[in-house]
């Protein structure tokens, strides 16, 4: 008999091996038709997958997120064999799940354009109500090569060569005419896919953008109802409305330009002041946490990126002053990330296992040459500005330290207000990784993902787990954090290393007198300040909290009679560290108070005649609405309680 542990801890046995989906039948037809993939031992795997040995199952439905993938990867496949219909002469390059939905990238002779769309939601339609069934096979290499020469797919003839040194072997799936060299897994058939939507088409690029080649993406979304396409395409319609890259730009809080570059944005003063305002709290808070602030070079020599590794694993994510591979001449890069500098600091003379815990922090202005596709507003950039951390440490003290980096991360996540909504993933090395990502040995990197998860479990962390998202020299934890159309980046990161520290020489004379090397953690407080401003406008919808809005409190007087008041309310204010302006234009009190909500001020003070004479002002709140008249003292106490408890 096999074994089957469910989610819920029954054991379900069957005699003989057979497919996952005839098991998912067994337990229940309902299940069946709402099941889009398994998870076999804690692994997503296609309903096809034959089981013939004891194992944890678990059915996966749209709910989930392997089944929501699952089912979008198979709507991209419908969508391609659509586009195949209609354009045979398209050549298929790649087409995966996103996080709310899919896309794919075609060769074509001319870019699709909105009307194609139309066009091949239509087809779309028709094979899904064909219902027609999904076929895995497998092929060794050289006849999945034969294959798809012979069907002209020149893109998936690249992706068969870049795996066929594993000497594994290729899966694919058909569907009607239509086969794709594909890993999989996917829905039985295309037949519940039926709520969808194509939403854009754009252009994109097979390898670097300045080398590669051009092609045409499509991205659409697609759900099991159409209630639940509904809802989503209402919410995609308000989480335009919160794009910090629309509104940021609206508010002025950053622009760009062309003959600067791409992913170089520049801060306007109301962008520069929301981050002067962060980096100067956080510099702050680490200087109470027994943080030593440095400060370092932007760039370095060729040499010194050779000793720290990253020339040999970062290069094509830095940007280079020189010719990197003419030794003869001096060639020196922008730094991708602060490390190796702050090392210096613990080089600068001997050190004894007294001066660890050594905690390096640096208000940092990092470099780093993304893809052109991958630009988006403040979000991903080339050039950014980030809290970046370097503890120096016994191994005794690892598990302390690194507490005690979780716990500064969310509560200064937490006091901007994204901490609510971030997820934490446990980012591992792969030692199947066939491009030599990483240094060090199994034997180091398990002992050091051992210490990770130990304290990780020890603390409570709800966590997944990220296959190949390790640094090259460590496993690390990311923090991380939707935009409004659901894609993911990472806020904040801590790693743990213990492979660099030899690289540098970094040794300390312990106890007993040896000289012994350190651990070292990586981390960010708070993250790249871009980024973080990026993602609270979009959370606040551009309303920043008091503390750390550029212009606080507006005072409209009604008439110019009531100006001189409003200035001497203003002045009060400002010596109390108050953003304050005074909008003293000779106009009605309609338009400063419409100026004055679209611009998202959290204060505005409308003083008349009444006010003038009473020593009150009439206060509209973002938050609160309109309040009633108070005493200016009164608003002065509000206003610094409520900066003071830096309330969101």
């Amino acid at each position: 008999m096999i074994k089957l542990t469910l989610k819920d801890g029954s054991v379900r046995e069957i005699e003989n091996a057979m497919p996952a989906s005839e098991i998912v039948k067994g337990i229940g037809m309902g299940l069946y038709k709402a099941a889009c993939c398994v998870k076999i031992n804690d692994e997503v795997k296609d309903l096809r997958t034959v089981i013939d040995s004891d194992c944890e199952f678990e059915v996966m439905t749209f709910d989930s997120k392997a089944g929501a993938e699952t089912f979008r990867h198979t709507a991209a496949h419908l969508m391609a064999q659509a586009v195949k219909n209609l354009y045979p002469e398209a050549k298929l390059a790649r087409g995966p799940a996103t996080e709310t939905g899919f896309y794919y990238d075609f060769e074509v002779a001319k870019p699709f354009s909105p009307e194609d769309l139309k066009k091949i939601e239509a087809e779309m339609k028709k094979l899904a109500k064909e219902g027609c069934p999904l076929e895995r096979f497998e092929l060794p290499a050289d006849e999945a090569v034969k294959l798809m020469e012979e069907r002209g797919e020149t893109y998936k003839v690249e992706l068969i060569h870049k795996h066929d040194d594993r000497g594994e072997a290729l899966s694919f799936y058909k569907q009607g005419d239509f086969v794709d060299l594909c890993a999989g897994p996917h829905l039985m058939s295309v037949a519940p896919v039926k709520a969808f939507k194509l939403l854009s088409c754009t252009g994109a690029y097979w390898g670097k953008a300045d080398e590669g080649r051009q092609l045409s993406r499509i991205y659409g979304t697609a759900f099991p109802k159409a209630s639940l396409l509904e809802a989503h395409l209402k919410a995609m319609e308000e989480a335009k409305l919160r794009d910090h890259n629309k509104l940021g730009r609206e508010l002025e809080y950053f622009t760009t330009v062309d003959t600067i570059g791409q992913g170089l944005p520049v801060l306007l003063p109301k962008g520069a002041r929301v981050v002067q305002l962060l980096q100067r709290w956080v510099e702050d808070v680490e200087q109470s946490k027994g943080c030593l602030l440095t400060k370092t070079p932007l760039f370095a020599k060729r040499e010194f990126y050779k000793i720290s590794g990253h020339w040999d694993h970062y290069l094509d994510g830095m940007f280079i002053l020189g010719d990197p591979y003419d030794e003869e001449k001096e060639c020196f890069a922008l730094r991708p990330m602060t490390c190796p500098f702050q090392y210096q600091v613990f080089l600068n003379k001997p050190r004894s296992y007294r001066d660890l815990p050594m905690r390096l922090t640096e208000t940092s202005t990092l470099f780093r040459n993304e893809d052109s596709g991958e630009m988006h507003g403040l979000i991903r950039v080339r050039q950014f500005t980030i809290s970046e951390g370097h503890y120096i440490l016994r191994p005794d003290q690892l598990e302390d330290e690194f507490s005690g980096c979780l716990e500064l991360a969310k509560y200064m996540l937490d006091t901007v207000g994204l901490l609510q909504d971030c997820t934490f993933r446990f980012s591992q090395w792969d030692p199947a990784n066939p491009n030599n990502k990483y240094e060090g040995t199994k034997e180091q990197w398990e002992e050091a993902q051992a210490a990770m998860k130990k304290i990780l479990d020890d603390l409570g962390v709800d966590y997944d787990i990220g296959i190949d998202e390790a640094a090259f020299y460590g496993p690390k934890l990311d923090i991380q954090y939707k935009n409004v159309y659901g894609k993911e980046d990472t806020l904040v990161t801590i790693q743990i290393d213990m492979l660099l520290a030899q690289r540098f020489g970094m040794y300390y004379v312990d106890k007993d007198g040896q000289k012994k090397l350190p651990y070292i953690i990586h981390r960010t407080s708070l993250g790249c300040y871009e980024r973080t401003l990026a993602y609270m406008i979009e959370h606040f919808a551009g309303v920043l909290p008091l503390w750390l809005a550029p212009e606080q409190v507006r005072l409209m007087p009604i008439t110019a009679a009531q100006n001189d008041y409003a200035r001497s309310i203003a002045e009060k204010l400002t010596n109390l560290g108050m953003r304050v302006t005074v909008d003293d234009r000779d106009v009605n009190i309609g338009p400063k108070i419409k100026n004055g909500r679209l611009e998202r001020i959290p204060y505005m003070l409308i003083i008349g005649e009444k006010e003038a004479e009473s020593g009150t002002v009439t206060v509209r709140s973002r938050k609160e609405g309109e309040l009633p008249d108070m005493p200016v003292s009164d608003l002065i106490n509000k206003l610094v309680e409520e900066v003071a408890t830096k309330a969101k």
